[in-house]
């Protein structure tokens, strides 16, 4: 590309730091901003199906990535009332022979950390913390990004991977704030020789229940245990009240089984997270600026697609990039359209499946009668549009 200014990225997370990996290895020059001030990650677990494993592979990370991850032997919902198993996915053989790549876990510390160490030791990306940007202007020929210090960056182009709350966006389309769905979550933890007698410390595993579910999975190689918290509640917007935390958590899962009542003990309740997403957009660019991962496409939990839907993007993204020099606005174009309906299926399967989730009453008697079918076969296929994986056109070499 004859242009060789950068390409400027607004977000050191996940879906940025991998779209300046890829850029990079493209032989691309990039600056990613980032608001904290230091590049790091928020220390909780995540999950990675196996259609993110090639992603990994073609950014030269997937290797140091299977070394800090564990593959779980199945993802196992139950329910949170009677403790039946609703469904179960197994995550072993027969698996990796239909999808080829693992079901992984890591800490997202450590995959974070795996992105930042490949990007610092590219010399035509740099990093720099403690840069918030408050606006852009498309200049035609180029963008410029202005921070709150005063600063200024002109790059040939803007990715905003500046996640849900994604300032970028909010100057490409003016929609308000995200969909809050009147849940929260609780994220915690801990060692795994506190965890009480009855848990499943092997498998991902989904409690679900009315209005509330439980997620928990090892990590770190089974030292650690992740805890994730999640109900219905009127005061999603409220924060700091650590003693009427507690007291939610005790009224909402009072009818919960035993194992759970046991884990919702070691939660650490100071931080709580209101949950959200949009609708999805047809739409994620702007001339010479394009939206990446949850700045484009937010979706629930519900599938665990989140950092592999952004990191996905980063791959398809910078292979377009690279695929037409200069041409920016040919680029986002051909990005948006590769990457829009499997985005916003994810939003809505996310969406429906949260329902799925907590269901209650006579919904939850519907589900149970839903799944007594269900075998191994049946959620292997129902997954294949997913864990199949997202084809992207090699256009650069590891």
């Amino acid at each position: 590309m004859a242009d060789d200014r950068p390409i400027l990225i607004v977000g050191g997370g996940l879906g940025g730091l991998a779209a300046a990996l890829a850029l990079g290895r493209c032989g691309l020059s990039v600056r990613v901003l980032e608001e904290a001030p230091q590049f790091g990650a928020i220390g909780y677990g995540i999950q990675l199906g196996p259609n993110v494993l090639p992603m990994l592979a073609r950014l030269g990370v997937a290797d140091a990535v299977l070394q800090r991850a564990s593959v779980p032997p199945a993802l196992v919902m139950l329910d949170a009332l009677d403790g039946t198993e609703v469904a179960r996915i197994p995550t072993g053989d027969t698996f990796l022979r239909r999808f080829r790549h693992p079901y992984i876990i890591i800490h997202r510390i450590d995959l974070h950390e795996v992105l930042l160490d490949a990007c610092r030791a590219l010399p035509n990306v740099v990093l720099e913390p403690s840069s918030r940007v408050i606006g852009f202007e498309d200049e035609g020929g180029q963008v410029r990004l202005h921070t709150k210090d005063g600063s200024s960056h002109a790059g040939a182009a803007l990715i905003g991977a500046d996640g849900l709350g994604s300032s970028i966006r909010a100057q490409l389309c003016d929609e308000g704030p995200p969909r809050f769905i009147g849940y929260v979550a609780h994220r915690t933890i801990v060692p795994m020789r506190l965890l009480p007698d009855g848990v499943l410390r092997e498998e991902v595993v989904l409690w679900g229940g009315p209005g509330y579910h439980i997620v928990h999975y090892p990590l770190r190689h089974g030292s650690l245990f992740n805890i994730v918290a999640v109900f219905r509640t009127a005061t999603y917007a409220q924060r700091d009240d650590v003693h009427g935390y507690r007291a939610e958590l005790e009224r909402t899962y009072r009818d919960a089984r035993p194992a759970m009542q046991a884990l919702l003990a070691l939660m650490d309740l100071e931080r709580r997270w209101a949950i959200s997403d949009r609708d999805p957009i047809r739409h994620w660019h702007r001339g010479r600026v394009v939206l990446l991962g949850d700045a484009a496409h937010p979706t629930l939990q519900s599938l665990a697609q989140g950092a592999c839907m952004a990191i996905e993007d980063a791959v398809c993204l910078a292979d377009l990039i690279n695929a037409a020099p200069g041409d920016f606005d040919l680029a986002f174009r051909r990005y948006e359209a590769a990457r829009l309906v499997r985005t916003a299926r994810v939003q809505l399967e996310s969406r429906s499946l949260w329902e799925f989730y907590h269901a209650g009453g006579i919904a939850r008697d519907v589900r149970k009668l839903t799944v007594v079918d269900w075998n191994e076969a049946h959620m292997f296929d129902c997954l294949a549009w997913l864990y199949d994986g997202f084809a992207v056109e090699q256009t650069y070499q590891a």
